[in-house]
C-alpha cells in the first residue's frame, strides 16, 4: 500500500469543498470521502479538520443543518452556497496552475535553460 502523503497547508479546505460538492455530507462522512478520493493516502486529522469546517461556515462557503445520519444519530450535514462553489472554482483553478508550474519546474534537466 501507498505510503500516505502531507497535505500542503491551504489545502484542507479545497478538499472539503470539494468533498461537499459531490453531495451533502456530515462532518465523518466528509473525511471518510475525502479518504476515499485519496484512495487511503490522506489521513485528516479531526483536530485541523474541525476548525476547517468552521471556517468554511464562518466564510459563507458552506451552510449547515441538523439532520440524522446513517446510523440515526443526530448530525450536521454541510452542503456547498453558491458563493462556495464560485470559490472551490477559483481555488481549483488556482491549484491546477500551481501543480503545472511544479511540474514543470521538476521536470527541467540540465542544459534547458
Amino acid at each position: 500500500m501507498p505510503e500516505s502523503v502531507e497535505l500542503p497547508q491551504g489545502a484542507l479546505e479545497l478538499l472539503i469543498l470539494k468533498a461537499i460538492s459531490l453531495g451533502p455530507l456530515h462532518g465523518y462522512g466528509i473525511l471518510l470521502r475525502i479518504q476515499q478520493l485519496s484512495r487511503d493516502r490522506l489521513a485528516i486529522l479531526q483536530g485541523s479538520f474541525y476548525p476547517a469546517i468552521y471556517r468554511l461556515e464562518t466564510r459563507g462557503w458552506i451552510s449547515g443543518e441538523w439532520g440524522e445520519s446513517e446510523n440515526k444519530r443526530r448530525a450536521r450535514f454541510y452542503r456547498l452556497t453558491a458563493e462556495g462553489r464560485r470559490q472551490l472554482k477559483t481555488e481549483s483553478e488556482r491549484w491546477d496552475d500551481m501543480a503545472w508550474v511544479v511540474a514543470n519546474i521538476l521536470k527541467a534537466q540540465p542544459g534547458e535553460l
